[in-house]
């Protein structure tokens, strides 16, 4: 088996696909269809807000590099960088593990980000991952522990509010799923 590593990444075409490399391995998925698309705006601009006015760090949306490592290069959702960790955003990207990362599930990667992904960012060092189900219409919080992450805290409809690292964060259960979403 051939590893692949950042330098590959960077030959990789511009061809629209979504590519990734996880432990040196090529992971590619088609685009997010709309209702991931219109979810990923929604807390986007609401961790936006929530993160700019009090002066926490940075947001990003997909597309957005994360070397996590030479041989581990992703794309999540959404990232977030608090202050502490401002050094790691570069030109290129951000080059080491951000505060958060933000999974929306869609049907061609729920089990890669609730498998691989999972046990990719725990060993890398995110302190915090969310996954972002929305036809359970929760979001799970994990927050890692010595390498690996804890039993996520599943927060729904009724519930969206104090998820780590955003203590005070309350979401609206109706802007994040609108009933029209298809």
């Amino acid at each position: 088996m051939n590893i692949l590593g950042y330098a590959d990444y960077a030959a990789l075409p511009d061809d629209g696909r979504r590519y990734e490399i996880h432990d040196g391995e090529l992971s590619v998925t088609p685009a997010p269809g709309s209702g991931h698309q219109g979810v990923s705006m929604t807390l986007g601009s609401a961790l936006h807000a929530y993160v700019t006015t009090r002066h926490l760090g940075r947001i990003f949306a997909a597309p957005i590099d994360v070397m996590l490592s030479d041989t581990t290069i992703v794309q999540p959702d959404l990232v977030f960088i608090a202050i502490d960790r401002a050094s790691i955003i570069s030109a290129r990207g951000i080059e080491g593990a951000p505060t958060l990362v933000v999974e929306i599930l869609s049907p061609s990667t729920a089990r890669i980000d609730r498998s691989r992904k999972l046990q990719l960012y725990a060993r890398h060092g995110v302190p915090y991952y969310w996954i972002v189900d929305s036809d359970m219409r929760s979001i799970d919080v994990y927050r890692a522990t010595a390498g690996t992450y804890a039993p996520a805290h599943r927060h729904t409809r009724a519930d969206l509010a104090g998820m780590e690292p955003f203590g005070d964060l309350v979401l609206s259960d109706t802007a994040l799923w609108p009933p029209s979403d298809p």
